[in-house]
């Protein structure tokens, strides 16, 4: 459990911010770089949740989030850590079945989507990029400590996830917003 009485301890003032395991590394190493981003990614989540609305994928959301610090806290933690809060496989497996879930009832895709559409969609569609720069400064990362691979996994189900979904709150609305290739060009 946490319990935080202050929030502000100084300890950051020269550049450096604490791992789990008491450790500190410079604010901007490539893990820290990617623990900023899932929390990036997790607050554009917060504002989808406000966007959906009442449908039911708000409460799908929520538990996202909730991955979501369990993906910070892996990050935050270094490998020697053993019994350490980690993503698992079944995580990742639970993403899959709500791809598939969301996915299968839409219409195949005929050409590529522009984000936007609904305000729900459009709050997806930037959650899902913030999540796949998330997924990137994860890889970074994994090229210098090492980074549990089923939480790589996971963000990349999870930019996959909020596509669909984001294609479903377009579809109840009446479909997604088509890329016309050339579309806008002046014709000579």
């Amino acid at each position: 459990m946490v319990k935080l009485t202050r929030i502000y301890t100084r300890t950051g003032d020269a550049g450096t911010t604490g791992l789990v395991d008491g450790s500190r590394v410079a604010k901007d190493a490539a893990v820290v770089q990617a623990m900023g981003d899932v929390d990036e990614a997790n607050s554009a989540l917060g504002v989808a949740i406000v966007a959906v609305g009442d449908d039911p994928a708000a409460a799908t959301l929520l538990t996202i989030q909730n991955d979501l610090f369990d993906v910070g806290a892996d990050l935050a933690t270094p490998p020697s850590i053993e019994g350490a809060l980690r993503i698992v496989p079944e995580q990742v497996v639970r993403l899959e079945a709500a791809i598939d879930r969301v996915n299968d009832p839409l219409s195949p895709l005929t050409s590529f989507v522009l984000p936007g559409g609904t305000g729900a969609a459009a709050s997806l569609h930037l959650a899902r990029a913030i999540v796949r720069r998330a997924e990137r400064s994860a890889v970074t990362a994994a090229q210098a400590v090492a980074i549990n691979p089923h939480l790589l996994a996971y963000l990349n189900r999870l930019s996959d996830f909020l596509f669909v979904l984001a294609r479903s709150m377009n579809q109840k609305a009446g479909g997604d917003v088509l890329w016309v290739p050339g579309g806008q060009r002046p014709i000579p």
